[in-house]
This record gives structure tokens, sequence and C-alpha cells, in this order.
């Protein structure tokens, strides 16, 4: 058994790797600067994907005229570093992104030797499920919310001859706190199961305040995205499924 000097030289060379791999994936997305800014773009575009697929399914029902109207919106750097120090966090922000598969392992060696064999084979699937999730979550950020939600703020105008100007910081700090949020919303089931675990909530009790919940829903919906009713119901069908789906787990649990 180790000693708690040598639980600390085994989490010190745990920091180490996590650091390391950490620092070499944001080196690479540091070096193709090309590539990840033209990702990190796209959704500020009139022609960015998730528009044209709304649009193609707006003409299959029957909306045959249905299109987005073209905009555009300058983004500008302020200061004379700004650029160089954004393309470093946002750098190591992504790094972190996609070493966390990795980082999740780390810790579960850290932590496994203390399990026992029901509660490895549970962390596991935890840890795995809260990924997913958090990617999930990820991708609904990037794919609707943020480009919707800058969409509707980029070109918002309290007059004709008022005009947005974006800063690269202030287009990075909402992308990224967006995308966290989504991805923390998104662990409704994980900390339903927890919960479920500790005994703190049952099934029937969700089902019982199914109505509140999805008032709460629209609510927390209305707060993230812009005042309009299409993200309004973009972004409240998944988390309210997220509940449903939370019921499921929970019922899972009491079995």
């Amino acid at each position: 058994m180790l000693t708690f000097g040598g639980h600390l030289e085994v989490l010190r060379q745990m920091l180490f790797r996590i650091l390391g791999v950490t620092g070499v994936l944001a080196a690479v997305v540091f070096c193709f600067k090309d590539e990840t800014w033209h990702l990190l773009l796209a959704p500020s575009e009139c022609d960015f994907c998730t528009y044209q697929w709304i649009e193609s399914a707006m003409q299959a029902i029957g909306f045959s005229d249905f299109k987005f109207d073209k905009f555009y919106v300058n983004l500008i750097a302020t200061d004379l570093s700004s650029q160089f120090m954004t393309h470093i966090m946002t750098a190591v922000y992504l790094g972190l992104l996609g070493a966390s598969p990795y980082i999740l392992f780390e810790l579960f060696r850290f932590i496994s030797p203390a399990l026992y064999e029901s509660e490895k084979k549970y962390s596991v699937q935890v840890a795995a499920v809260i990924y997913l999730l958090f990617i999930l979550g990820v991708l609904m950020s990037y794919f609707i919310l943020f480009p919707i939600s800058f969409r509707f703020l980029g070109t918002y105008s309290v007059a004709e001859r008022v005009h947005s100007t974006i800063t690269l910081d202030s287009y990075v700090e909402t992308f990224t706190t967006l995308t966290l949020i989504m991805g923390i919303v998104f662990q409704l089931p994980v900390i339903a199961f927890a919960l479920a675990k500790m005994e703190l909530i049952t099934s029937n009790m969700l089902s019982d305040y199914r109505k509140h919940a999805f008032l709460v829903i629209m609510l927390v919906a209305a707060i993230i995205t812009p005042p309009d009713l299409m993200t309004l119901v973009l972004v409240t069908i998944p988390l309210y499924l997220l509940f449903e789906l939370s019921i499921r787990v929970v019922k899972w649990v009491e079995k």
C-alpha cells in the first residue's frame, strides 16, 4: 500500500502526463491555425450548414419560399496582442477538449485502486456517459445555439445608423461560455442518476413534476437563447428529452 507521500508522487506524475498530452494537442491546434479558425468562425457565416438544414426542412414540409436573410458581421481585434493571445487561449481550450478522454482515463487509473470491482464497472460506465453527454452538449451549442444566437445578437440594431462590430475576444468568450453551459446542462441524466442513488429523488416525483419541469426548461432555454420562437423550440426540445431520459434512468436505478 502506498504512503501519503507515494500517493502525492503518483498524483504529480499523473498531472505531468495530463499537462504533457494537453500541451502537445494544444501545440498541434495552434500550428493548424487556418483549419482551426475556419472551424471556429464557421457558425458566424450566413451560409453555415445549420441554416441550410433548416431551410431544407422547411421547404420539405411545404414552405418552399422559406429562406434566411443574408447577413455579415465584421469581427475586429482592438488590442495589438489580442489576436495572438486569443489564438493561444483557444488552442489551450481545444487541447483540453481533445485531451479530455485521456484525462478521464488518468483520473480513473488514479482512483481505481480504492474502488471495488462493482464500483469500477459503474465508474467506467458513468465516465463514458458523462463524456458522451458533454460532447453532445458541445455539438448542440456549435450547430444550433451559438450560430442562431450570434445571428440574432450580431445583427440586432436599435437604429439603422448603429452597426455592430464584434471583437474577436467577445466572439470567443461567448462561444466558449455557451459551449460550457450546454456541456453542463446535458449532464442532467447523470445528476438524476446520482440523486436517485442517494434516494433524494424518485421516478414518481419527477413524473409528477413533469409540467413544472417543462416550464423551467423553457425558462432556461429562453435565458440562454435569443428571444425568437424557433431558437426557443430548438433548444427546449432536446433539454426536455434529457428530462424524460432522466426519468428512465431513475426508474432503472430503482429496480
